[in-house]
């Protein structure tokens, strides 16, 4: 089969769950705009498996669980990093998608730019080079040539730090937001009494024992004041029975789900929130849920985000101010993060206050910057991977020559 006529080949690379998602929804997109005729291979999970691409590898063996699991797993992980950067330089892709997990998918990237310049590689999620390591950015060029991005201010983010092009596909979190946003009933619910409120202390351990405690108080200081709530806590199945002993001294026992689906049903019922900062801010907004974001960090990790903060110039470390590009969610951080200013945030949010209806405001403002209602992320990142991918094949001969070449070498 001639070049001009064989079917185009994708390559696309997942390091953990939340890419190898991405990467399954970008393979139905890519299959859906080519009536399936792309071919896609890759490494990703179960997902992706799902989508029907068979990894290299699991890519589980490449999740690490605090400090020191880091030195057990780094030969295995090291030894992957080499392996699909070989598999994507023998598929001979028209091009080569690597999905977040930077740690891991840049290191291939490099490799495969190195042993095989002429595959072109996208990067989709882009690390964030506006938050701290800004010069990443510049570094990139030399081995990504598109980044696709989920969050609308970082195109101009790689502008001003002289990145490789950019261009803003919308979040995952917009082809969900049936879960996300109430229905008639729902709606109703989050005005009638008792008021849902939401209590959202992190889905890691360390989080869970350092916002847990303060955030009982809070609720239950709020409680003193507005009457009874229901109060529900989303977890995570591993982490259950340690929130459930963490939270038996409420004064306000929560009812604790672990099920997404009862998760989503809490948060398109919700009055309001009190979260640790996190990709669950921007969930929150979107569900319009008025909410106070709060975080406390070991003394040094503090000081460390401190001085990235002071560096990159960030007006909030919140990633649903980031991109609303204004300071609607109060954000109470480190020293601020006590029972007293949680409560004084928390309590105006529970009625028709107007710092209530600023944020319900502000929230409503996203479908306009996030694209809502527009192409759907996956086929708007699809359209640009395939659109790369067929300037690749359409390359001369004698550059599909040396391609040949470069992707017949093994390590």
């Amino acid at each position: 089969m001639s070049e001009a006529t064989r079917p185009l080949s994708i390559y696309i690379i997942a390091g953990e769950e939340s890419g190898d998602a991405l990467g399954a929804a970008l393979a139905r997109a890519l299959n859906a705009a080519t009536g399936g005729t792309v071919k896609l291979a890759g490494v990703g999970g179960r997902a992706m498996a799902a989508a029907g691409i068979e990894s290299v590898f699991p890519i589980d063996d490449l999740s690490v669980v605090g400090l020191t699991s880091i030195p057990q797993k780094l030969p295995k992980i090291l030894r992957h990093i080499r392996e699909a950067t070989w598999a994507a330089i023998r598929a001979r892709p028209d091009a080569l998608v690597i999905v977040d997990s930077p740690d891991f998918t840049h290191r291939v990237a490099r490799g495969v730019r190195l042993r095989a310049p002429e595959i072109p590689v996208l990067d989709y999620v882009s690390p964030s080079v506006w938050a701290w390591r800004s010069g990443r950015a510049r570094a990139m060029r030399a081995y990504v040539d598109r980044v696709l991005a989920i969050l609308p201010f970082e195109p101009e983010a790689y502008v001003r730090l002289k990145g490789p092009p950019c261009s803003y596909v919308g979040h995952p979190l917009i082809e969900r937001l049936s879960e996300l946003r109430p229905g008639p009933q729902e709606a109703a619910r989050r005005g009638s009494a008792p008021p849902i409120v939401l209590a959202l202390p992190g889905s890691r351990s360390t989080e869970i024992k350092r916002h847990v405690d303060i955030f009982g108080k809070a609720l239950a200081a709020v409680a003193a004041r507005t009457g009874p709530m229901e109060i529900v806590l989303p977890t995570v199945p591993h982490l259950a029975a340690r929130v459930r002993e963490a939270v038996s001294g409420w004064t306000i026992a929560p009812r604790i789900v672990v099920e997404p689906a009862a998760k989503w049903a809490a948060f398109r019922s919700a009055r309001a929130a009190l979260a640790a900062s996190g990709t669950v801010t921007l969930e929150l907004a979107l569900s319009g849920v008025p909410t106070v974001a709060a975080y406390k960090l070991h003394l040094l990790e503090a000081i460390i985000a401190r001085m990235i903060r002071i560096q990159s110039r960030l007006p909030s470390v919140i990633l649903a101010n980031l991109v609303l590009g204004e300071n609607a969610v109060p954000e109470l951080i480190q020293e601020d993060c006590t029972v007293e200013k949680l409560t004084a945030a928390l309590l105006p949010l529970i009625s028709d206050t107007p710092e209530r209806a600023r944020q319900v405001e502000a929230f409503r403002r996203l479908d306009r910057i996030m694209g809502i209602g527009e192409e759907a992320p996956s086929a708007k990142a699809a359209a640009i991977v395939l659109e790369v991918a067929r300037a690749a094949a359409a390359r001369p001969a004698a550059e599909q020559g040396r391609r040949r070449i470069a992707a017949a070498a093994s390590p």
